[in-house]
Order: C-alpha cells, then structure tokens, then sequence
C-alpha cells in the first residue's frame, strides 16, 4: 500500500459539479474585500500585538505585520487557485489528498488542529482575560479570581494558577450551540464586522495624540534576548526580532484564507479573487500598522510585559488615555462579542475538518455521525471540545498563540507546494483563478512562511515536531489500515451537513 496515494481529481471534479449547481455567482470585488476584512480582524490584534511587542520587536512590530502580510498575501493567491480547482470540503487537508498524497495530507489535516482547535482555545483563553475587564471595570463587581482565570503553569507573586474556567465556559456553551447549528442572522454579523473595525479606527484616532516619542526611541531595539515569565526565551530587536514578530502577529491575518473558498460564487473570479483577497489584506494591514504604532506609542514595553498582558489594550487605554474610559469599556464589550464569533468559526473549521477525514478513514467513523435533528457531526463536536478545553483551561495563552501561529504557517507551505505539484500532474484541470507567476510565487510563499516559522524560535519548533510525531504515530497504527482509499482504492468524499453561519 503506498504512502502517496491520491483522491482521483475526477471524482472530486464531478462531485463539485453536483455542488456547482446550487451556488450563485453574486460576489463582486468589494464584496469579497469586505468578507476580508471581517474575516481578518479579530482576536489577534487586540491580543498579539502586545505580545509581539512585548517578546520580540518593541515598536518595530509594524515592520512584522508587514512581513506576515507578504506571507499570507503570497499563500492567499495559492489558496485562490487551489479552492477555484478543487472546491470541495476540508480546505488544505483536501488539496494536499489530491495533490502529493495520503500522507502528507494526513500531516496536513492533523497541522490544521493547531490552526483551529489550538486557535480556539488561544481566542477562548484572552475571552477570559476580557471578561474579567468587563466585570471590573464596566459592571463594576468582583473579578474572577486570580487561580480560577489562569492555567497551572502561571503565576502572580504567591498566587499561582489553578484552572481557566471561563476560557473552558465559553468554548462548552459555543460547542454547544454549534451542534444545534444555531444561526446567527446577517444583520448581526454585520454588526460585529463593523464594530471591530470601527474600534480600531476608533484608536488610532483618538490615541494617535497620546504618543509618546520616547517609547519610539529606538524603533528597532538593539537584538538581545528576551526571558518571558514562563523562562522561555525570544529573539528580541534586530532582525530576529522582527521575523519573530511577524510569526506572532502571523496570528493576527488567520481566517483572510475564508475569501478563497468563495471562488465558486465570485462574479469574475479572475478578476475579482487577487482584488479581494489582496486588497482586504492591504486594508487591514495599513490599519494594523497604524494600530501597533499607536499601541506601542502610547505605552511601554515594560507595561506590555507586566501589566496589560492578554487585555493590553483596555490597559493602555485606562492608564495613559485619561478622560476616554468609556472607550476602554466600548472596547471590552465589543472585544467580547467578537472573540465569541471567531471561537465558534475556529470550532466549526475543526469540525469540517475531522468530518472529512474520518469519511476517508484516518480518523474513527464516530467522527462523521451526523446528529439525526440537527444535522451536524455532533460527535467530532464533543471531542473537538475536551481537547480545546484542556488547552484553553491548562495551557498560558501565549504558548497556545505561537502553536496556532505555526500550525498554520506549516499548512500554508503546503498549500502554496500543492499549487506547483498540481500545474505539472494535472496540467489541463480547470482553473477559474491562477496563481500568477508560478513557480515564483509559490515559492516566495513557502520561504516568507517558512522565515516565520524560523523567527517563532526553537520551542515552537519542538513542539511543532513533537506534535508531528505523535500524528506519524495514530496515522501508521490506526488511520494506515482504515483508510478506504488504501483498502478500497476508492474515497468516499463526504457530503457536507448544513452548517452555521458565522463570521469571523
């Protein structure tokens, strides 16, 4: 049996045909740009930026927010071609099956739990954070204990962590309401886009006044390391400092990938899928720039280290910004709101995910049973929400952040791989978008992601390889020899349940 077998490209053609059907051509240019945009901005700015500045780069961070939108907007042109190709369910798990083989999408499709099951839990542990604020500081009640918000592995002077059980409330209630395939109306999507963009305007307006030169003296600090808290090191200031940044606000641009899975219904998708995926990413990118050199503007790298922490905004903002306390309030709320859309988005990507590969046999079928009511894979669901509650309550919010950050960054080397291995296999494919200038840009992808992956140092690296290595382990005991395309020389591509309408 070999390790590369590949899903039939006819097979997958013919069934995406079936689904072609019911898809209407509507998207235009902006339409997919504000997708973008509303894709794009979530937790990671509110919550990565100050990581970033406070661990790597110091104000220069901006210059790593420019680095990770070179990457993502040379992965995204791949994405483009490949969801345009191959437009069926399990995102790069299924371009990698059709591309290089069952084994590296078997690598592909277990990298992705680190994208949306780690991501989710990253997300579910700065809720937490935020939550505390709102009780503080807009209802005015107690906070949650110091032990019962943080994982073991933290500490505050004498107090040490316990358990983060809002972070684990947050993903069961979502988890919950993504197996009844609850809806949420457009109205209200919309709603959530348009705040989070307009607190970030709403920032670098009223804070832009409020910095302080001397926190931008020096730009790029001097390279040294850095030892956080958990004595983990960090390449800080220089050039390091920088790639190390960008790999950590990489974070930040996660979910700008939603605009290429639209492919099937954008109106002119030559024209109008690099306009939207590249010009949502230039937006938010100018804004993200402009954001960090407000935020770090306006306070220290010490503050970013010590007090603000996962809630580094509603910290600045309260301590230099005086007089604008309501917007610090403004800022929680919404924060939470939108936090609560991009777990559920990364718990729905998770579930599609393990759907897909257990209807092709590397995981155990219990994963694709489908809830005779509400129509979801409810039992991928429950399992999907021990392993992101065990992260979200045990595991610090940074270490889960950098995971997320090089899950992802992996997948999309993968990603920008699969688009040059499926020019030269399978050469007279229909492509509703082309990647431009391949193999440059593919490879311009996979070497920026790759820097990234670099700069995130070697303890992300470890555990990158550890967790690898444990998915080498389930795939040669148990996904190996139930794979049906091994055992049958066939795949059964599934069929996928209605799912719920979220945005990030």
């Amino acid at each position: 049996m070999s390790l590369f077998l590949k899903k039939p490209i006819s097979q997958l053609m013919a069934e995406s045909a079936e689904s072609e059907k019911s898809l209407k051509r509507t998207l235009t240019a902006g339409s997919l740009i504000a997708l973008g945009i509303g894709a794009i901005i979530g937790a990671g700015l509110f919550v990565r930026t100050a990581a970033a500045a406070a661990q790597n780069a110091g104000p220069s961070v901006t210059y790593g927010f420019i680095v990770a939108a070179i990457g993502c907007a040379l992965a995204g042109l791949c994405y483009a071609e490949l969801s345009s190709s191959i437009p069926i369910a399990g995102s790069a798990y299924t371009y990698t099956y059709a591309t290089m083989g069952e084994l590296m999408a078997w690598i592909i499709g277990w990298d992705l739990i680190l994208e949306y099951a780690v991501g989710a839990a990253t997300v579910g542990i700065a809720w937490s954070e935020y939550l505390n604020r709102l009780l503080g500081d807009v209802l005015g009640v107690s906070e949650i204990p110091y032990q019962w918000c943080h994982s073991p592995f933290q500490h505050a002077g004498d107090v040490h962590g316990i358990i983060n059980l809002p972070a684990l409330f947050i993903v069961i209630i979502l988890t919950m309401l993504l197996i009844r395939g609850t809806q949420e109306s457009a109205l209200v999507n919309g709603i959530i886009v348009i705040t989070k963009v307009s607190i970030v305007v709403l920032i670098i307006v009223l804070g832009w006044k409020f910095i302080n030169p001397a926190n931008h003296t020096p730009y790029i600090p001097a390279a040294t390391t850095y030892i956080d808290p958990d004595g983990l090191p960090h390449n800080f200031g220089g050039f390091w400092g920088i790639i190390g940044a960008a790999g950590v606000v990489f974070f930040a641009f996660i979910g700008f990938d939603a605009v290429s899975t639209t492919a099937q219904e954008a109106v002119n998708p030559k024209r109008d899928m690099p306009i939207g995926i590249l010009g949502s990413l230039a937006i938010c990118t100018v804004l993200y720039i402009l954001f960090a050199h407000v935020l770090t503007g306006i306070a220290t790298v010490e503050d970013f280290r010590t007090s603000g922490k996962e809630a580094s905004v509603v910290f600045v903002i309260n301590k230099y910004m005086i007089g604008y306390g309501w917007l610090s309030k403004l800022v929680t709320v919404a924060i939470l709101a939108g936090f609560s859309s991009v777990i559920l988005v990364m718990l729905l990507g998770q579930s599609r995910v393990f759907y897909s590969m257990s209807r092709d046999g590397l995981l155990p079928k219990v994963f694709s049973d489908i809830h005779p009511k509400y129509k979801t894979p409810y039992k991928a669901s429950w399992f999907i929400l021990i392993l992101v509650g065990l992260f979200a309550a045990f595991v610090p919010g940074d270490i889960v952040g950098d995971m997320t950050s090089i899950g992802t960054l992996f997948a999309f080397i993968l990603v920008c791989i699969a688009v040059i291995v499926l020019r030269k296999t399978n050469p007279e494919l229909k492509r509703e978008f082309k990647t431009p200038w391949v193999p440059l840009v593919p490879i311009l992808g996979a070497l920026v992601c790759g820097l990234m992956i670099l700069g995130l140092g070697w303890p992300n690296w470890l555990r990158l390889i550890v967790w690898l290595l444990i998915g080498f382990v389930i795939y040669f005991t148990y996904s190996k020899k139930h794979s049906v395309l091994q055992n049958k020389g066939i795949v059964v591509e599934p069929i996928d349940p209605p799912k719920p309408n979220f945005i990030d």
